[in-house]
C-alpha cells in the first residue's frame, strides 16, 4: 500500500499490477484492482498510464527485460563459449527461460503471450533485443558471416517453435527435445559454413 505522503512511480504501478495478474489472471485484473492493491484511486494510475492496454504492455515489457534478455545477457558473454557453441547455448537458454515461465508463472507467462500478440511494437522492440544479442555473439565468436544481423534474425525464426509463446502447448512434448536437436543440427551446419 501506498502511504499518501509518497509519490506513486510507475515502478510500483507495475508491481501491482503483476501482483494482481497473478491474483486475478489477466483477463479478469482491472485498473481499479490494481489501483486497490496500492491503497490509490485508479485515477492516480491512470497519471501514469492511459489504459489498462498500456499498463499491460509495460508490465510485459520489464518482464520480458528482467526475466528473458536480462538472463541472456550473461550468456552473451559468457567467455567459455564460442562460435555455433555459443549460438547454440544462448538458443538453448531462451528456449529454457520460455518453457520455465510457462509452467511457474504461468500468470504473467499469459500476460506476455496475450499482450505481445496485441502489440507489435513491444514484439519487435524484444525480437530486437534478442537478435542484437545474438549478433553480438556472432560478431565477437568468430563467425564470418556475411551479414551477422541477417544469419542472427534467420537463427531466432528458424527456431521459434521451441520459444515463441504460440507454441508453448508444444513444449510438453516428449519429443520436443528430439526435434530441436534435428532442427539445431541444420542451424549449426550452416553456422559452420559461414565459419
Amino acid at each position: 500500500m501506498v502511504k499518501s505522503s509518497e509519490v506513486l512511480t510507475k515502478e510500483q504501478i507495475i508491481t501491482a499490477t503483476e501482483e494482481t495478474v497473478r491474483r486475478y489472471g489477466m483477463a479478469k485484473t482491472s485498473v481499479t484492482d490494481v489501483a486497490k492493491a496500492l491503497g490509490v484511486s485508479h485515477g492516480s494510475i491512470y497519471r501514469h498510464f492511459k489504459s489498462k492496454t498500456e499498463l499491460l504492455e509495460a508490465a510485459t515489457e520489464r518482464w520480458l527485460e528482467e526475466n528473458i534478455v536480462a538472463p541472456l545477457a550473461d550468456v552473451c558473454h559468457d567467455p567459455s563459449l564460442r562460435g555455433a557453441g555459443h549460438v547454440k547455448a544462448y538458443i538453448r537458454r531462451l528456449i529454457g527461460l520460455k518453457r520455465h515461465y510457462a509452467r511457474e508463472d504461468e500468470a504473467l507467462f499469459d500476460m506476455y503471450a496475450n499482450v505481445t500478440d496485441q502489440s507489435a511494437e513491444l514484439v519487435s522492440k524484444h525480437i530486437g533485443r534478442i537478435v542484437g544479442q545474438l549478433t553480438d555473439i556472432m560478431l565477437r565468436g568468430g563467425l564470418k558471416a556475411g551479414n551477422p544481423e541477417r544469419l542472427a534474425r534467420a537463427v531466432f525464426y528458424a527456431t521459434a517453435r521451441f520459444h515463441h509463446p504460440a507454441h508453448a502447448y508444444e513444449w510438453k512434448s516428449p519429443a520436443i527435445d528430439a526435434e530441436f536437436s534435428e532442427v539445431w543440427s541444420l542451424i549449426e551446419l550452416g553456422l559452420h559454413i559461414n565459419e
